[in-house]
């Protein structure tokens, strides 16, 4: 059966669907807690969920706006359930995101950012250009200026954003992440799991990842 994918408002959200959500991922080393998961409805407009025979296989918490009246695709916490079907489950809430902000944003590139302390997560970025930070790159002024940007956005104070190397320092609380593990590690590549080498994933570090959409892609999934 086909994985479908339903992307709701998070003021509708209940006590059910969060504890729905906390239990799909109660086994993560990224397990969100009902109460996380409440603060996360609180802070984010929409909820995009990946169900297969109407079982919960996915979500991740996101939002549509304009940042510096650049749109954006901004995501919160999510997760994917580690069956065979997890990289159909990301790429189903992903193209989601992606169908929604060409219908917001016609004819604008559109920046695509979150927060991930998993080398897997990386496959969430696999329609992106110019992604950030990445292998042998050496980021420009402005490539850093978004990483603080996006810091900013997601709550991560000054002191505990480290630009050159786009990582957030947790202090021991649960880091907000996109929770995705490759179904197929070993094709990833060494160099881009160095990306994540200096995270403390107990202290709740994180990697703050951004990339761009063209306008001529966004309007195919139209």
């Amino acid at each position: 059966m086909a994985i479908t994918i339903e992307t709701r408002d998070c003021s509708g959200l209940g006590d059910s669907d969060l504890v729905e959500m906390a239990d799909l991922c109660a086994a993560s080393s990224n397990a969100y807690e009902v109460g996380l998961l409440s603060k996360q409805a609180e802070a984010w407009v929409l909820l995009t969920e990946a169900r297969d025979n109407g079982k919960l296989r996915g979500f991740l918490f996101c939002t549509l706006e304009r940042i510096g009246g650049t749109p954006c695709v901004l995501m919160g916490a999510g997760h994917t359930c580690r069956t065979t079907r997890r990289d159909t489950v990301l790429r189903g809430i992903i193209a989601d995101q992606l169908s929604r902000a060409a219908m917001s944003f016609p004819d604008e590139d559109v920046l695509l950012g979150m927060r991930i302390n998993n080398p897997g997560a990386f496959e969430a970025f696999k329609a992106v250009h110019d992604l950030v930070p990445r292998p042998g790159h050496k980021a420009n002024g402005e490539e850093r200026a978004w990483g603080r940007r996006l810091a900013k956005r997601f709550g991560v104070g000054s002191f505990s954003y480290e630009d050159r190397v786009f990582t957030t320092r947790g202090k021991g609380e649960p880091a907000v992440v996109l929770d995705h593990e490759s179904l197929k590690p070993e094709r990833i590549a060494a160099e881009t799991a160095e990306l994540l080498n200096g995270l403390v994933q107990d202290d709740g570090d994180t990697l703050v990842v951004h990339g761009w959409v063209t306008a001529e892609e966004l309007e195919k999934l139209l």
